[in-house]
């Protein structure tokens, strides 16, 4: 029986686009087949394409052979609600260790995620979208604001994009402040999560570049496949923080500048794993 092409470019680029797909260079569409590594995806979703949530999310993390370790999963709350806020510089193998790894201890998580994941549906309802474009449809706010509202763990990438390379450092952008205002609405403490990690110097000089000639678009996420794969057995580092209670976001500051605080902070963990956020705004 014939394998099932999940995914196959050339065909998208013919539907998609016939006038250009009569003109593209047969080479250019081989060069992106092998940029998102259609062989690979294909291979993998024939062999697991019956697999759902927990179980697929495994298959994944062993088909790019992450080697990942952690510490201070004793941070996270082992029951009741709390909001798990991570930088975001892997930009696909951070989010599945983190629910790998707290998957270990709970089950009652969701992952905000932008809203082009969840065509992803093997990962199933650990997912739940949001619109990183547009708006957001009335629909998905109600499901974000039921995921906040309920007793588990709500997980987000507050960043919303893959980290970059800015003054000399791999580093997220902002972080969106919706996280410090749904955790004092609700009364939840928030752990503040550093993925110790990074991506091949490529993407970093290819956004740079791109930046530079005046291109908005984020083209260099097409490489974002061949970034995992690059990422075959490299070594990464999570650490879970102490559990910031609701209360330090008080009105002092305004809810971007504690967003951008926690940003700050996440990035002390590395070599002060035990520090607190209150001890660290304290010393600022």
């Amino acid at each position: 029986m014939a394998e099932k092409k999940y995914i196959d470019i050339e065909k998208i680029f013919k539907e998609k686009n016939p006038g250009a797909y009569k003109w593209t260079p047969k080479f250019l569409i081989n060069y992106i087949k092998r940029v998102v590594h259609e062989d690979d995806v294909n291979r993998f979703e024939n062999a697991h394409h019956d697999k759902f949530g927990f179980d697929y999310l495994d298959a994944a993390l062993e088909e790019v052979s992450a080697n990942i370790t952690f510490s201070g999963l004793e941070n996270v709350p082992r029951s009741g609600a709390c909001i798990i806020a991570s930088n975001h510089p892997l930009g696909g193998i951070d989010g599945m260790a983190l629910l790998q790894i707290v998957g270990a201890v709970r089950k009652d998580l969701s992952f905000l995620v932008n809203d082009i994941l969840t065509q992803l549906v093997n990962f199933g309802k650990l997912f739940v979208p949001v619109n990183k474009v547009g708006a957001t449809s009335g629909q998905n706010l109600r499901r974000i604001d039921e995921v906040y509202a309920s007793d588990g763990i709500t997980m987000l990438f507050p960043a919303g994009l893959v980290s970059r390379k800015i003054d000399g450092k791999i580093q997220d952008l902002k972080w969106n402040r919706s996280f410090i205002k749904k955790a004092v609405q609700y009364g939840q403490p928030v752990v503040p999560v550093l993925v110790n990690g990074k991506l091949s110097p490529f993407f970093y000089h290819f956004s740079n570049f791109r930046k530079s000639i005046g291109i908005k678009a984020n083209i260099e996420m097409l490489y974002l496949v061949n970034e995992l794969y690059k990422l075959r057995n490299n070594a990464t580092h999570i650490i879970f923080g102490k559990p910031i209670p609701a209360e330090v976001f008080d009105k002092s500051r305004s809810a971007d500048e504690w967003a951008e605080a926690m940003r700050q902070y996440v990035y002390a963990l590395k070599d002060h794993p035990d520090l607190t956020f209150k001890a660290y705004i304290d010393n600022k």
